[in-house]
């Protein structure tokens, strides 16, 4: 019998206890995972970023919330091993570049070893698998997403995972060395307080499922999938907030009226700064 926590996980994701660990039942819950608990930094922009502790995590994702990588991959881990599986967290790095730079620790990675094969389960990418990829060298198919692995060339006996495509951070790399969630305490303060981080500057959430990606970056909402990227401008906070409750599944239970109206003042402050540069890139008429 697993803690009331765990089983509230269970039900946020629609999963009956799925029995013995096995690579299919680990399909199962990380593909749950991606599809009912969102990629979001909403705490974050609000001032009030959440804390990493597993079980905190997995207490909020129960009551309908979500996360980043830290919260998502550090509450599926603890949820996982609760069921019997064997985790390992890895420090790990998301970079901009193909060429990538080691585990610079901006991600928290996790492989499941189950009946004598290695996966990575990473369900803390916002846009990576739907599925477990195997730990061996290969490319991968998954809906219209095409990944790589290989082992990393910078972080001896570790991995370098390609993600699809397109992806704002085409590279992860992993270190081998086992890793605990205090390794990842001071970038998580780091990344939810430092007035140029990325969480703090620009409000995100991302949701995956078998056919693509969904995405809202500040008031722009977009699709990903086989027929290609679509987006549209969200012009008022009720469609906006509808959004991250219809589409991303986001329960918003804790976020007030005053919540409400600093977030989208907030997002709407960026989103005028955003069309700003836009403008000024632009080339000039002849």
């Amino acid at each position: 019998m697993i803690a009331k926590v765990f089983d509230d996980y269970l039900a946020r994701l629609g999963v009956p206890h799925p029995g013995a660990p096995s690579a299919e039942a680990l399909s199962v819950l990380m593909r749950a995972h991606l599809e009912r608990v969102p990629y979001e930094n909403i705490g974050i922009q609000l001032g009030r970023p959440p804390g990493i502790e597993p079980e905190l995590s997995a207490r909020r994702f129960a009551a309908g919330q979500g996360g980043y990588c830290f919260h998502l991959n550090g509450g599926f881990a603890a949820l996982l091993e609760a069921l019997g599986y064997d985790v390992t967290r890895h420090v790990a790095g998301v970079h901009e570049t193909p060429e990538g730079r080691g585990a610079s620790g901006n991600h928290l990675a996790l492989t499941v070893r189950v009946g004598g094969t290695a996966w990575l389960a990473d369900a803390g990418l916002g846009d990576g698998p739907y599925e477990p990829l195997p730990l061996r060298a290969g490319t991968y198919r998954q809906g219209p997403f095409t990944y790589r692995m290989e082992p990393s060339v910078t972080e001896p006996g570790g991995w370098t995972f390609h993600n699809a495509a397109g992806s704002p951070f085409p590279v992860m790399e992993f270190a081998a060395r086992p890793a605990t969630m205090a390794d990842f305490a001071a970038e998580h303060l780091r990344l939810s307080t430092a007035p140029d981080s990325p969480f703090l500057t620009t409000f995100a959430a991302l949701r995956r499922d078998a056919k693509g990606i969904d995405l809202l970056r500040g008031r722009v909402l977009g699709r990903i999938d086989a027929a290609g990227h679509t987006q549209r401008t969200l012009d008022t906070p009720e469609e906006w907030f509808g959004v991250l409750t219809d589409v991303f599944g986001r329960d918003l239970a804790d976020v007030d009226a005053a919540d409400r109206a600093a977030l989208w003042e907030r997002v709407s402050r960026a989103h005028e700064q955003w069309l700003a540069a836009a403008r000024k890139l632009r080339p000039a008429a002849p």
